[in-house]
């Protein structure tokens, strides 16, 4: 089921996100589904539970094999070397602006069934988990950024 995105201005936005403990949770199947299909629906390529207003720590990225789930995700590291590139947000929108963030991170995350994982990620796919991540810690993208700009409706 798509799910409504919460907005900036919306205070559940801001809140730091629980850790899930409890996997057996039917909810937690038919939230990872959700966000899935609202991630596609909103052609974002990452989403993350406060968004639809869930206060866990749960994160669904777009990669060209499948989506890629991210339960109680942790980035343990990240590289010096930085890029900065334009970020968008389905939380924030018509917005875009330039963000730093590291090239490479080190991360770990449980699976649907709290099987833990490490993952090396980098480009685009380190970006994106960055950016979920913060959302999970009340943080959005436009908090990162210098100066931005609204995407002006091309008519």
């Amino acid at each position: 089921m798509k799910r409504k995105i919460l907005t900036e201005g919306d205070p559940r936005l801001r809140k730091k996100s629980l850790i899930i403990s409890n996997f057996k949770d039917s909810t937690l199947k038919s939230l990872t589904q959700d966000l899935t299909q609202t991630m596609y629906e909103e052609d974002g390529v990452g989403i993350a539970a406060p968004q639809v207003g869930q206060n866990v720590r749960l994160i669904v990225v777009s990669t060209k094999d499948k989506p890629l789930v991210l339960i109680n995700p942790v980035i343990i590291s990240k590289s010096w070397r930085k890029e900065t590139l334009e970020e968008g947000c389905l939380s924030v929108p018509g917005v875009y602006g330039l963000v730093k963030r590291s090239k490479n991170i080190k991360a770990t995350y449980q699976d649907k069934n709290g099987v833990n994982h490490d993952l090396d990620a980098k480009g685009l796919l380190a970006r994106v988990i960055q950016h979920e991540v913060d959302h999970l810690d009340g943080i959005l993208f436009i908090d990162r950024v210098k100066n931005y700009r609204s995407k002006r409706s091309a008519k």
